[in-house]
């Protein structure tokens, strides 16, 4: 960062909010709030149908990669999300994320073969990872820090309702009328929740914005596009034939580490205290945590015999305690720290992921999954508004888009990046034929939580 230049006209300073609900944010609140909700019912709804969908489209080798693929993507919504945003503010990136998002919804729901499926995944996660960045950097510009952890705290909260309908409401449409229509339903609802935005989006063309000039926009934008190929690459390893598939997977592992290096905070990959070790703890965590969301309800649904809508309702037990632990770290007292609560955190995850490992490996009851769910949730829910908030706190207002862009994509890229290894583990070790499969990708996603624990201690409250 060399320079900085003030962009637009300079108005009346906003008043100070001193609630997320005060006049000045309330709309802004409900319009947020209503997109990372229609976010959680997306992601937990395609979760659920996802057996269908891939059965129906003949699509089961492609499995991981509907997952990984969106993901990938959102690394490349991510950087251009971050970069718009320091260049002109949010207001812009927020706009276009929304109109990407509905493009990808209709896409997939059109589709009709597994290709086109993909496409439409591919721009989900481009137009989501540019939604959660700009949404970020709204935060910092529009509510004071001392709102940060509550701000997050109810974003995470987003999640209870679709929790709680998402999964078996998938289920029902899927199988009662069609999967088609998980994605199409959702398109209106993504209009009515940018239509409650819209006054932030007014408020902020009006402000005016410091930027700072980092390395460089078009090289930074360059490295996610191979990061995000590369990603793609590994789940793509799982349909080489034989000996390629992990020399392929471990290539592009690499490639996806140099390019996604220039993306993150310098010190990243050495762990450094403070940003970095931040920034990192919450890609370990979407790796361990999301890995083993994509294949639990698909454990329960050809294992135990579940149909899709009661296989999901274990992601609506982990989703609700996710929140639950949102709303208690919002309201821990200030002698607890930032630091302390990801530790915390990191246990419960360990404890809740290597539930499942053991409860797909002995054929445990469901009960015991459920138990597990529930513990892991809550490590999540605790820690995920704490490192967002820990992220602003290092940031100023000339790298707030950078910073919220290397938050969102060590989350996305650890989330690719697991799920395309699971997937490649899947297979390796026979896959659905004798359900050692689930097993290694289960067991995988445990060994990611544990390796956590390490990292959150070096976690440095500001």
């Amino acid at each position: 960062m060399t320079s900085s230049t003030p962009v637009g006209t300079p108005t009346s300073p906003i008043p100070i909010p001193s609630s997320i609900f005060s006049p000045q944010v309330m709309w802004t609140t409900i319009g947020a709030f209503s997109l990372i909700f229609l976010g959680a019912f997306e992601t937990l709804a395609v979760t659920t149908v996802m057996p269908t969908i891939s059965r129906d489209l003949d699509g089961q080798s492609l499995y991981s990669v509907a997952f990984s693929s969106s993901l990938a993507a959102s690394v490349i919504g991510m950087v251009l999300a971050g970069q718009w945003s320091d260049r002109t503010g949010p207001a812009k990136p927020l706009i276009a994320a929304m109109a990407v998002f509905t493009v990808g919804l209709l896409v997939a729901g059109f589709a009709g073969t597994m290709g086109i499926f993909i496409v439409g995944r591919f721009l989900q996660g481009l137009g989501s990872g540019a939604l959660i960045v700009a949404l970020y950097v709204v935060v910092a510009r529009l509510y004071p820090a001392v709102l940060h952890p509550k701000i997050f705290g109810l974003f995470a909260s987003a999640w209870v309702l679709p929790s709680l309908i998402g999964p078996p409401l998938a289920g029902v449409v899927a199988e009662q009328i069609s999967w088609h229509w998980v994605f199409f339903g959702v398109v209106f609802l993504v209009m009515a929740a940018g239509a409650a935005i819209l006054p932030a989006v007014r408020v902020l063309l009006d402000q005016p914005i410091t930027v700072g000039e980092k390395s460089s926009g078009k090289r930074a934008v360059v490295w996610a596009v191979v990061a995000a190929v590369a990603i793609v690459a590994i789940s793509l390893g799982g349909e080489t034939d034989g000996a390629f598939a992990w020399p392929l997977a471990i290539a592009a592992l690499v490639i996806a580490i140099i390019a996604l290096r220039p993306l993150l905070p310098e010190g990243s990959l050495t762990l450094r205290r403070g940003l970095p070790t931040t920034i990192v703890l919450r890609g370990v965590f979407a790796a361990a945590f999301f890995s083993t969301e994509v294949y639990l309800p698909y454990l329960l649904n050809e294992r135990y015999g579940l149909p899709a809508w009661a296989a999901g309702l274990i992601l609506t037990v982990g989703a609700v305690s996710w929140a639950v632990g949102s709303a208690l770290q919002g309201r821990l007292p200030e002698s607890v720290s930032h630091s302390q609560v990801v530790v915390v955190g990191s246990l419960l995850l360990s404890v809740g992921l290597a539930t499942q490992f053991v409860t797909a490996y002995f054929m445990l009851s469901l009960w015991i999954a459920a138990a597990g769910w529930l513990v892991a949730g809550a490590g999540m829910g605790i820690t995920f508004p704490r490192l967002s908030t820990l992220v602003l706190s290092h940031s100023s207002s000339r790298d707030q888009g950078f910073n919220s862009a290397a938050l969102s994509i060590s989350d996305a890229a650890g989330g690719a990046v697991a799920i395309a290894f699971g997937g490649l583990v899947f297979a390796a070790v026979g896959g659905l034929t004798n359900g050692m499969g689930f097993v290694a990708a289960l067991g995988l996603a445990a060994v990611l939580a544990v390796a956590s624990i390490p990292v959150a201690l070096r976690v440095r409250t500001r």
